[in-house]
């Protein structure tokens, strides 16, 4: 099997208005997003509280694109068939998030969705190095997760690191903290394919004017053309 590696933006709506999270789905989708990154906090395993479940079935029927659901919470496996029935097609556990983390990635497959597993900073590559023949996605922090709008965490040598132990099976490597255009560049050279940003892409835009949300896309792609 294959996949895709053209690079994917990834919008994370904990950056959109809140209050319009139909319309801003809509609207970034238009202007060019290809995933649309859905990032769940529960206030124990990071220091915030974000949205559950409801949230994401609400949201479903506005992706057209891929909603790639990012679990930051533990326990992980109570909650796996609630978020596929929401509609998730990506779910993403944290490797640092329960002691069986290898069950959890045969669970969410088995529940119909594709399997991630996250990375904190701190946590090496070889942390992952035995999950590679069940993992759909490997997803690399480089900010520590709980909150949006951090700086950056130069992390490349990792992510080249993760490329390598990829090798030839169908897995995105994705990042999610701090991408710009000045750090985008460099992760994908070192063999990113889905890029999440947050205010790098809302910033400056709302649904009522939405043109933006597309310019910063284009930065962002037009950095490591």
């Amino acid at each position: 099997m294959t996949i895709d590696h053209s690079v994917k933006i990834a919008p994370s709506i904990l950056a959109a208005d809140f209050a319009n999270f139909g319309a801003e789905i809509d609207a970034v989708e238009a202007q060019g997003a290809d995933w649309i990154h859905v990032d769940v906090m529960d206030g124990h395993f990071v220091p915030n509280i974000s949205f559950g479940p409801t949230t994401c079935a609400a949201i479903r029927p506005h992706i057209k694109t891929v909603m790639d659901v990012h679990l930051m919470i533990a326990p992980v496996d109570p909650y796996i068939e609630e978020f596929a029935k929401a509609g998730a097609d990506f779910i993403t556990a944290h490797v640092e998030a329960g002691p069986h983390i290898h069950r959890t990635l045969q669970a969410i497959r088995g529940a119909g969705a594709k399997a991630g597993v996250a990375l904190n900073p701190g946590t090496p590559a070889s942390a992952v190095e035995h999950l590679l023949d069940v993992a759909d996605l490997v997803c690399v922090m480089t900010v520590n997760p709980g909150f949006g709008g951090q700086s950056f965490i130069p992390l490349e040598g990792k992510v080249a690191e993760l490329r390598a132990m990829i090798g030839d099976r169908p897995i995105h490597l994705e990042i999610d903290g701090g991408v710009t255009p000045a750090t985008a560049p460099g992760l994908v050279k070192a063999g990113a394919d889905v890029l999440v940003a947050g205010s790098a892409v809302f910033k400056g835009g709302s649904v009522s004017d939405p043109a933006p949300y597309g310019d910063n896309i284009r930065a962002i792609r037009a950095s490591y053309a």
